[in-house]
């Protein structure tokens, strides 16, 4: 029985960025979801200081697939050699290298080269090609590469925490049922959930816009965001990503994550945000500047957390105070 082709495709760009600073993106996986708009999680299950396994999340057409990266990192020579267990392309793995090579000071060459066994010779090179992956991961790649000398200004990290003496799994029943949070949040007009599978799930909520510190939408009503959620039930962590964030963000990932100890637990919930390079005025107002856009964003998304928490604390201790209660009145 005759082989089928190997298929393989080799692009180049030319990045706006030094060969160290895209080398530094590309070896940062876990930093992705925040930096490259397809990914909504990456996880590390294991690093030698070269050869490393990651589990990569991705949202393309509707879509969340998942797909096991076996990696090497060669930072002498500013390259990143990758297998990747893909669901796009079943029963094979697609295999390739990143390289980065500098063009003059500030300035460098990205070269991926992807193959992939056993391709159908009549397979199109249409928007799901290999062809075309390869030079759209390229083309957000050199994005985000390009925006190195301000990502210091543009990127913001914080949590918010809350203490809950209650049990662990009501406080993950309450995070995981975001369609009964339009009866139970403020902000939280009405939502919708899609889950193709269990623990994947694609939300759209529809938020208050107007007062929420964000541009209103032009009937100054609720907007409607769409957010992909994964949840482990297990490891009590929900991960999130939107999928079009309102302006001024251009990227919003974060984490609902459970930690319990001897009488309770610490419930966190981390936000990662790349803030837009637009004119902020249309966002915010007339004269808005950087530092505006990160307080009215970690304002406006810390509100939205502690309201989370503080009805999921509420979730979780009422049914221990009423059994408290019961205990006592029966000892009376």
């Amino acid at each position: 029985m005759p082989s089928q082709p190997v298929r393989s495709v080799r692009r180049t760009v030319r990045v706006a960025a030094p060969a160290h600073v895209v080398y530094g993106m590309l070896a940062d996986a876990p930093r992705w979801p925040v930096l490259l708009p397809s990914y909504v999680h990456v996880e590390r299950m294991d690093f030698d200081g070269a050869r490393e396994t990651l589990l990569a999340w991705e949202f393309q057409d509707g879509r969340v697939r998942s797909s096991r990266l076996r990696r090497t990192l060669r930072p002498q020579a500013h390259r990143v050699d990758f297998e990747q267990d893909d669901p796009a392309w079943p029963g094979d793995t697609v295999a390739g290298s990143w390289s980065v090579e500098p063009d003059g000071a500030e300035r460098s060459l990205v070269t991926l080269w992807q193959q992939t066994p056993n391709a159908p010779a009549n397979a199109p090179a249409g928007p799901d090609g290999l062809d075309a992956d390869t030079a759209g991961r390229l083309a957000r790649l050199r994005e985000a590469a390009e925006r190195w000398d301000r990502l210091d200004e543009l990127l913001l990290a914080f949590e918010e925490r809350m203490r809950v003496e209650g049990p662990a799994e009501l406080v993950y029943d309450f995070l995981y049922r975001v369609e009964d949070w339009p009866e139970l949040l403020p902000h939280v007009d009405g939502s919708s959930v899609r889950e193709d599978r269990p623990g994947t799930q694609v939300v759209v909520l529809d938020t208050a816009a107007a007062g929420a510190g964000f541009a209103a939408g032009p009937d100054d009503g609720a907007a409607g965001f769409e957010t992909v959620r994964l949840c482990f039930p297990h490891a009590g962590r929900i991960v999130f990503k939107e999928t079009a964030p309102p302006a001024p963000l251009t990227a919003h990932s974060g984490e609902w994550s459970l930690v319990p100890d001897e009488s309770g637990l610490t419930v966190v919930c981390a936000h990662r945000v790349l803030l837009g390079e637009e004119p902020l005025e249309a966002a915010l107002g007339a004269g808005a500047l950087p530092v505006d856009a990160r307080r009215q964003v970690r304002e406006r998304l810390g509100r939205e957390s502690r309201q989370t928490l503080r009805l999921a604390k509420w979730h979780a201790e009422s049914p221990v105070r009423r059994l408290r209660q019961g205990r006592g009145g029966s000892r009376r």
